[in-house]
């Protein structure tokens, strides 16, 4: 027994239409959702669960990301060597990653082996050995992916942001764990994840490209009906919502010959009403990069600012990025940029909090807001160039919020956004809220939290 959704159609020729966007629900609760692609003869089938770091137990931090690993180790009926030839046989390329929210499985494969790839994609979810052998060789690969990581900056940056915007929460934990845990790691922390998170109503298969969406209902059941539907309706969003902390981490290095500072306020999650609002804002603010060469023409004044407002006219910054992170019942939303070791610091925090200043005032102007929605606009087309990136995106919605905006809604919902609404917004969420900041380098010249905190009340 199965529960089919609203389908989407698309008129194909005078006389036929073929359903494009369908969706349905298993009685376990796993939702399955296809978008048929004509003209295609390969496909993206993939798992998404709605279970990520933040599912983690705090005392077993980075489970999730562990897990991830050894999916590809072995299963009850398959070797790794076993499974590996088996998908280059296929010709096809299976990938996963983990999220703060999210753990995804999804293979790309030709039309004729999307059963063999769904067959898979179970079988490593749901029989995984996880021998303890494994386990132990897996955590030094682990260890050495977080040595790497350690030197990208921006990542440990944006590690330390959630940290302090969310102190003590599941938000703020990092996505492969304190290093001391993964250490520690056994089998019992992986079974116990897996039989927690891994339920029906928590996860979707979805198919894009030349997929008949009958017959992937036919393959949920057949390899994932045995799954189980969580006893109590799991709602990502339906415990207490997150604090958000208005706090700081310096981190002072002076060998660092650049300096990574990130900047951020509580923002909207997946779902609320100003997500788009808020990323239409954050393009308004938009980005530069030194290296381009440009800034000084650009309609961004925080642009300009940034590449001539420095010392005899020189740039202040090295480059600087405006963005929005949502998750189910919050989000992030501010700067990241970074400067020479001997840069002022305080030059662009002025020149960014100018910025938002002249949000709140409303001192922007139409041009400024219909330019953001068209880049929006286009981001958004862009990103859903093929089948992966169109499952990546049906999937990321399905878990997150429960249904899927189709691009053409999305579009009408950015279309919408009025000056009025951007001005609303920052003085909603950039009036006397907290901010959280977190910076690594030479930070001698950053002001303290205290007058950011005063500089946002402006």
């Amino acid at each position: 027994m199965l529960r089919r959704l609203g389908t989407k159609r698309c008129l194909s020729t005078a006389a036929q239409i073929i359903p494009r966007y369908t969706t349905s629900t298993l009685e376990n609760g796993l939702t399955v959702a296809s978008e048929f692609m004509p003209g295609t003869k390969t496909a993206t089938v993939g798992v998404w669960i709605n279970a990520g770091s933040r599912a983690d137990n705090s005392k077993s931090s980075g489970t999730a990301h562990f897990l991830e690993h050894l999916a590809f180790k072995g299963t009850d009926r398959r070797t790794q060597l076993n499974l590996e030839l088996e998908v280059e046989n296929m010709g096809s390329q299976i990938n996963a990653y983990t999220s703060r929210e999210n753990t995804v499985y999804y293979a790309k494969c030709l039309a004729s082996k999307i059963d063999e790839s769904v067959d898979i994609l179970s079988d490593i979810l749901t029989k995984s050995r996880l021998d303890p052998r494994a386990i132990e060789n897996e955590k030094h690969v682990i260890l050495q992916e977080s040595d790497e990581i350690d030197k990208m900056y921006d990542e440990v940056v944006f590690d330390h942001l959630h940290a302090i915007a969310f102190r003590n929460q599941d938000l703020g934990r990092t996505i492969l764990g304190p290093r001391e845990i993964i250490k520690v790691i056994n089998r019992n922390n992986l079974v116990d994840y897996i039989t927690t998170n891994y339920k029906g109503d928590r996860m979707a298969l979805i198919g894009v490209g030349a997929v008949n969406h009958d017959e992937l209902v036919e393959k949920a059941n057949k390899y994932f009906g045995h799954i189980k539907k969580s006893e109590v309706p799991f709602k990502q969003s339906g415990g207490d919502l997150p604090i958000f902390h208005g706090d700081e981490v310096r981190i002072q290095d002076s060998t660092m010959p650049v300096t990574h500072i990130a900047l951020g306020v509580e923002s909207a999650s997946w779902s609320a009403p100003d997500f788009f609002t808020a990323s239409v804002a954050s393009g308004i603010i938009g980005h530069w990069d030194r290296s381009l060469g440009v800034g000084s023409n650009s309609p961004s004044p925080l642009a300009v600012s940034a590449a001539t407002g420095g010392l005899n006219g020189e740039p202040m910054a090295n480059s600087y990025m405006s963005y929005t992170t949502s998750y189910a019942d919050t989000g992030l939303m501010g700067i990241y940029f970074t400067a020479d070791k001997d840069a002022n610091l305080k030059l662009f925090i002025d020149a960014l909090l100018k910025e938002w200043a002249r949000f709140k005032a409303g001192d922007i102007t139409e041009e400024e807001v219909e330019r953001a929605k068209s880049q929006l606009k286009a981001s958004l087309l862009l990103a859903l160039d093929d089948s992966t990136a169109i499952a990546e995106d049906i999937g990321r919605q399905l878990v997150n919020t429960g249904y899927r905006l189709s691009p053409e809604e999305a579009f009408e919902r950015v279309e919408a956004i009025t000056k009025k609404d951007i001005v609303d917004w920052a003085r909603y969420r950039l009036k006397d809220k907290p901010i959280a900041l977190a910076a690594l380098g030479n930070v001698q010249t950053l002001p303290s939290h205290a007058e950011i905190q005063k500089g946002l009340s402006l």
